[in-house]
Formats: structure tokens, C-alpha cells, sequence
């Protein structure tokens, strides 16, 4: 354990915090040795706090860690090197700041500073070299550590799909529908009577979450920020009665008429961190669905251990249409929060 890189998860109780557990057990880079929850929770055992909801049991080593209070970012044990924050949006902001300037790497899938000029947020194989904004992070903000953003959930899973294709493609304009998991709304989110035999035809701010985000991803790296793509992007979120895992109807008009065979061809060689050897990195991000009636959330939605993308029913009539699935929990969540921390470290020289 001794070369073990010790972390620390902020938000630990809840869905995607479970998921950081979950895939933290056992991770040859990391050792989890500080979990904190809210002040409610803190004190208090894992075992008796967190309510699991991942299947099984959670991972023995956990059940007996006393949970630290997330809000007191000061009592984050002085080994601790990274931190993976799940913590909600509306307080993750001064509590990440504060542990950047400590010096600590904030890996965090909350969703505030996502959109500032000079905080990367990565889907590592779409654009990894976003790194480069932590140069202009540090120098405007005098900070010691750095914050990383982890996307939002339905943005991770589309800019993966996308990028491929927009490779061969461009993009002029994309219109997408999501049909999100339930799991996407957390442990109290939705009630059975809500959500059982019926769907949802709003999340609110999701959609704006999606185009501002997306464009953010796939736009290019400068010297004093990211230029977002220039492309239009529309987006309509809704909920579904499915456990785990969002489905995306997807509607883009290229810049370039391309044959699908390409599109095809495109998908299959995409592999960008291959060589990098990051243990979570998936040896085929995007996946094309075997079945003209895959994917499906039930059959489909742990591909590549929940870190690869599946895409179906590719089609083009002068726009190029698909639909894609992804795990919200591992490849829109917890998952890429793990990935992004892996290829900083390599990205450091410190793996």
C-alpha cells in the first residue's frame, strides 16, 4: 500500500460517493483513508450511515471508517494527496477551493465551476489536453492543488459518443433527447408514485447543463481558456422509470457528408488513451450495439465495466442519427471522476 496514492471521498453516502467506494476498492493507483458526509452523518460509521445501494455488500475495509465532516475542509488528514468530491452543488465550491490551496488535487463531480475559463472539464478521451488549463488555474488563483471537474452525467455519456464521429464529421448543429435513470436524481430524488408507469418530461436545469457543457468539452484549448465549439446544441432531458443508465436520441447535422461505413469504421479505431495505461480506461470507449435493437439500459448498460458507451441504430439521411447508452453512476459520475485523477497523475509523471 506503501506507493498508493491516499484519497480522500467528500460526499460519501450518497449514490455517486458510494460509486467512488465501489470502484476505489482494490484501485491499484488508490487507497481510500478518508471518507467524510455531511455534518448530520459525520461521526457516525460508514456501515450505520450509509444507506447502500449499489447491490451487495460495500467493501469490508469500509464498513468500520469513522466519516469526517465534509464541511470542515481543515480536517483532512495531512496525507491525504487527492480528493474525489461528490458533494452537492450548492456548497462544493468553498469547500474544493479551500482544499486546493491546501495543495490538494480536487477531482470533483459537482457541478459548480464547471464553466469558469481556468477549471478543466474533462471526459478524458474526448479532451484530455484540457489539462493544460491547470498552468492559467494556478497562476490566476495562487492555488497549490487544483480543482478538476468531473461533466455532467448526460453530457459525459454524449460527448463520448460524439467525438468519433465528429472527428470525420464536424458538427454544424445537434438536437439530442435524454432519457435519464433514476439513480441520476440521488438516493431521495424521485418517489415510486412519481416515477413508476410514467415519464418525466423535465429535469430541471439539465439542459442547460448539457449545451453549455458539451460545447465546453468539445471546444478548443487557448492560451487563456477554452473556445467552445461553435456549433448549436439542443437538448430536452427526461426521466424514466429505468434503474441505471442514460439513453440519448441523437440528432446532428455534420459539417461534411459522410458515408456511415466511415462512421462506423471511425467508431471502431477510436482509442485515444491507448499506450497511457490508466487502469479504468476502458480498451474501447465507444462500443457499437451488435442488435438493431441495442442498447438497452438492462443489457447494456455495465459495457467496459460502465465506462464504455454504446451506440445504435446509426443512420444518416443527410443528418447522422443514433441513439447512445451510458452508466450515469460510472462513466457519467464516479467512474470518469477516478479516470480524470489516473491521467493526471500520468500526465504528471507521478504514474
Amino acid at each position: 500500500m506503501a506507493d498508493k496514492v491516499r484519497v480522500g471521498v467528500l460526499g460519501a453516502t450518497g449514490l455517486v460517493g458510494q460509486m467512488f467506494v465501489k470502484l476505489l476498492d482494490n484501485h491499484p493507483w488508490f487507497e481510500a483513508s478518508y471518507l467524510a458526509s455531511s455534518p448530520q452523518s459525520s461521526g457516525a460509521k460508514y456501515r450505520d450511515a450509509a444507506e447502500w445501494s449499489l447491490g451487495g455488500m460495500p467493501p469490508a475495509w469500509v464498513s468500520e471508517m469513522v466519516l469526517g465532516d465534509a464541511s470542515r475542509p481543515e480536517e483532512v488528514p495531512g496525507d491525504v494527496e487527492m480528493v474525489f468530491s461528490a458533494l452537492p452543488r450548492d456548497v462544493s465550491a468553498p469547500i474544493e477551493a479551500a482544499l486546493a490551496r491546501r495543495g490538494l488535487v480536487v477531482v470533483s463531480n459537482a457541478g459548480s465551476m464547471r464553466l469558469e475559463p481556468d477549471i478543466p472539464l474533462l471526459n478524458p478521451e474526448v479532451n484530455y489536453e484540457h489539462l493544460g488549463l491547470l498552468e492559467t488555474q494556478h497562476r490566476r488563483r495562487g492555488w497549490r492543488g487544483a480543482v478538476l471537474k468531473v461533466p455532467n452525467c448526460s453530457t459525459a455519456i454524449l460527448t463520448l459518443s460524439l467525438a468519433p464521429i465528429i472527428n470525420t464529421t464536424g458538427l454544424r448543429r445537434l438536437v439530442v433527447t435524454t432519457l435519464q435513470a433514476i439513480s441520476g436524481a440521488g438516493l431521495r430524488g424521485l418517489s415510486g408514485h412519481a416515477i413508476l408507469g410514467n415519464v418525466i418530461p423535465l429535469i430541471k436545469g439539465e439542459e442547460e447543463k448539457i449545451m453549455g457543457e458539451a460545447r465546453k468539452i468539445l471546444g478548443e484549448l487557448r492560451e487563456d481558456g477554452v473556445k467552445p465549439l461553435d456549433a448549436e446544441i439542443h437538448a430536452t432531458a427526461t426521466r424514466v422509470p429505468v434503474l441505471d443508465g442514460h439513453l440519448e436520441s441523437i440528432h446532428m447535422e455534420p459539417e461534411h457528408p459522410t458515408r456511415v461505413e466511415e462512421i462506423r469504421e471511425a467508431i471502431e479505431e477510436y482509442s485515444p488513451l491507448r499506450g497511457m495505461s490508466l487502469p479504468s480506461a476502458p480498451s474501447k470507449p465507444v462500443l457499437l450495439a451488435w442488435r438493431e435493437d441495442r442498447p438497452q439500459p438492462r443489457l447494456d448498460v455495465w459495457a467496459g465495466g460502465g465506462m464504455s458507451v454504446t451506440v445504435g441504430r446509426l443512420r444518416s439521411s443527410g443528418w447522422i442519427s443514433y441513439v447512445a447508452l451510458g452508466h450515469n453512476l460510472v462513466r457519467g459520475a464516479a467512474g470518469t471522476g477516478i479516470l480524470i485523477a489516473e491521467l493526471y497523475l500520468k500526465a504528471t509523471g507521478l504514474k
